[in-house]
């Protein structure tokens, strides 16, 4: 039985089902990205590029974190969306309880690695001083609240693959509200600090976790309760594990490159420098997150057309996720050049040397960046049509190439090369990745031409009297 709700193109055009969930998906990302931005924007203005470089250090430690439930929900979401596609609706269920209990195993790692190492990983990047006590002040709230991280983190997705993508952005909205307005108070009125933009964050999430368990107890849920069910499916869990991977590769990738930028901003240049990139990388993450939220909202109807063998469908959709992904890159690059000033001041006014030395690592770190998302699109393209192993291929080639161009190219340019090499990665990468994507269009199109041509040979054609 199809899902009413993924639209073919019998019924809808594949733009409008495309609009559908990626719209929703975009504004969820964006939503999601005010928690690590708004912290940003208030410890900009509050504290300083201290303050900026210390959180810099800190989220690629709570990455990782955040990579584990997105590899869930992702992974999940897709399995869920493969398998209505095939028709089996019955498997939902156990598909969810077995997400469940994968999160809470994968947090309960989470608390026990940065109980141990969270301070070697922030001295690792060159934390000292202020800026390592405000980042240790920030990952402590995060360690024991490691559940609320993960689970909050997949939740949206498992709603959104529940036919609820609209019901998904607005918890994701609701989480953001609340995260500003405990920013304000515990940054801007109680002059908590670090601390206290940790606390936001994890009360917000912690509201996420309630309201969405809440959602999938209720009736808004096509979730069969009463239906039989097991609590964990180890099938499903290695399903999941591995359709999710590219994704949780992504974030690591995220925060490994993070990580190491922090390093080497730190020995070629000075705190200000990492508070600088701190800055740049928010307006990199304000893209990313529209390109992640393209891809996300793609993955539902891939999946679904997938398990349906639509193979020509496929084709739409990848298509023009591709072209709306470098559109919006492309524009989001000539707007960070044409008013850096205004992009730069939302995080610092005060501090020229901070606005000046932000604006040069936008003009050598951003322009490559829709190459960025194209990456990331193909990575969950090949995790939405169960190829898990490509979309792993590509998330730790992203990570693994860029090693060379970060240890070589500051030896020889400084403070440039460290800015200039992952722009410069992200070219050496596609020229691997298109030709993956091109072929893999061109297989499908051949299987849509063969099946067409199987339904002309089975259709009867009448018989002039």
């Amino acid at each position: 039985m199809l899902d009413p709700n993924i639209e073919t193109t019998q019924t809808q055009s594949i733009s409008r089902t495309f609009w559908r969930y990626t719209l929703p998906a975009i504004a969820a990302m964006l939503v999601n990205g005010l928690y690590q931005i708004v912290d940003g924007i208030f410890i900009g203005h509050y504290i300083g590029f201290e303050g900026l470089a210390a959180i810099n250090m800190a989220w690629p430690v709570i990455y990782f974190m955040v990579g584990f439930g997105i590899m869930v929900g992702m992974g999940s979401g897709s399995l869920l969306s493969i398998q209505r596609g095939k028709g089996d609706t019955r498997a939902a269920a156990t598909i969810l309880t077995s997400s469940l209990v994968l999160m809470l195993l994968l947090a309960a790692i989470s608390t026990a690695i940065l109980s141990l190492f969270s301070s070697d990983f922030l001295m690792a990047q060159g934390g000292a001083g202020a800026t390592l006590v405000m980042a240790q002040d920030y990952i402590g709230v995060f360690t024991w609240g490691a559940a609320i991280t993960v689970i909050a983190s997949a939740v949206p997705l498992l709603i959104r693959n529940d036919e609820s993508p609209n019901m998904a952005t607005g918890l994701m909205v609701l989480g953001a509200f609340i995260n500003i307005l405990l920013d304000y108070l515990l940054i801007g009125v109680f002059e908590f600090g670090l601390l206290g933009a940790a606390i936001a964050t994890i009360s917000a999430q912690g509201v996420v976790c309630i309201l969405g368990f809440t959602y999938f107890c209720s009736k808004l849920s096509s979730i069969d309760w009463s239906a039989k069910f097991s609590w964990f499916n180890g099938s499903f869990a290695k399903q999941i594990i591995l359709l999710g991977s590219s994704s949780l590769f992504m974030y690591l990738y995220t925060s490994f490159v993070f990580a190491l930028h922090n390093r080497l901003f730190t020995e070629y240049g000075t705190p200000l420098t990492v508070g600088a990139f701190a800055i740049v990388g928010y307006l990199m993450v304000l893209y990313y997150l529209v390109a992640e939220g393209i891809a996300e909202g793609m993955q539902p109807p891939v999946s679904y057309y997938y398990g349906a063998e639509q193979h020509e469908n496929i084709n739409k959709m990848l298509k023009l996720s591709v072209k709306v992904t470098l559109i919006a890159g492309t524009s989001w690059v000539l707007l960070l050049n044409l008013l850096p000033e205004t992009m730069v001041g939302l995080f610092n006014n005060d501090d020229p040397l901070l606005i000046a030395t932000a604006i040069e690592g936008i003009k050598m770190h951003l322009f490559a960046m829709p190459l960025d998302g194209f990456i990331a699109l193909s990575s969950i393209y090949f995790m939405a049509t169960n190829q898990g192993v490509k979309a792993l291929v590509i998330a730790c080639g992203n990570m693994l190439i860029q090693l060379p161009f970060l240890m070589i190219l500051p030896k020889f340019l400084g403070v440039n090369g460290v800015w200039m090499a992952m722009p410069l990665s992200n070219i050496a990468l596609c020229l691997v990745v298109v030709p993956m994507v091109w072929f893999d269009i061109r297989s499908r199109a051949k299987k849509a031409n063969q099946a067409q041509a199987e339904s002309n040979k089975l259709r009867v054609i009448p018989i002039p009297a």
